[in-house]
């Protein structure tokens, strides 16, 4: 096997098994309840009368150190108090990450910029994504300084927080699969959602074409809790 794509293999299969199988439960539980509530959620707007349902504790994200596209150190600590909405992509990516961005993009704009809330996205391929790079697709895509941080780090630390820390996954590609030069990684499409204790409380498809009514709602949830 080729050393650069054994290193690589870091973002994927350790200990994972057990952790996805919770997530997919608590995601068909999920998905059970906001079915019913879709029709009565609004779509654009922060919603002040979310499903009374309880989101549950998926898992306790550990500690990390990250560093943004302002060359900034991001820690856990630094998100104590802040509820944040978590993906992973990479800038070369031709494929799902341009959407992914986008609609990371219209949460941004629907959410006041006062409220305690925090967009975090990691990208699968630390050696291309400096922080420079990552300031110019910030840019692209109008991230707010401050709000939304797009994080890098060594290959080490980014398998810490992306597959083991937050139960991504992201596998680089063979190469005699690629359609592309930049089709690099098969990644998760799932927003994360996490709560002011640093808990993952809720799994969203980041395609779903009802996700502003079901995401929305549950950010104002945790947003209320103390």
């Amino acid at each position: 096997m080729n050393p650069t794509r054994k290193s690589l293999q870091w973002m994927v299969w350790s200990g994972m098994a057990v952790t996805i199988a919770a997530i997919v439960v608590a995601f068909i539980l999920q998905e059970r309840r906001q079915r019913r509530a879709d029709s009565d959620l609004p779509r654009n707007i922060l919603s002040t009368d979310a499903s009374d349902e309880t989101l549950p504790v998926l898992f306790e994200v550990p500690d990390f150190a990250l560093t943004n596209q302002s060359s900034q150190r991001i820690t856990r600590s630094d998100l104590r108090g802040q509820v944040w909405l978590a993906d992973i992509i990479f800038t070369r990516c031709a494929g799902p990450c341009p959407e992914m961005t986008r609609r990371m993009a219209e949460l941004q704009a629907a959410i006041p910029a006062g409220q305690p809330l925090k967009f975090i996205t990691l990208t699968t391929d630390p050696d291309n994504d400096t922080p420079p790079v990552l300031q110019a697709y910030a840019r692209r895509f109008l991230a707010q300084p401050g709000r939304w941080h797009f994080l890098t780090g060594t290959r080490q630390q980014i398998a810490d927080l992306a597959v083991r820390g937050l139960k991504f996954s992201a596998l680089e590609k063979e190469t005699e699969k690629q359609e592309n030069p930049n089709d690099l990684f098969i990644h998760s499409t799932i927003f994360l959602l996490i709560d002011k204790q640093g808990r993952a409380r809720a799994v969203f498809e980041s395609d779903n074409p009802l996700l502003n009514s079901r995401l929305l709602p549950a950010i104002d949830k945790l947003l209320k809790e103390k």
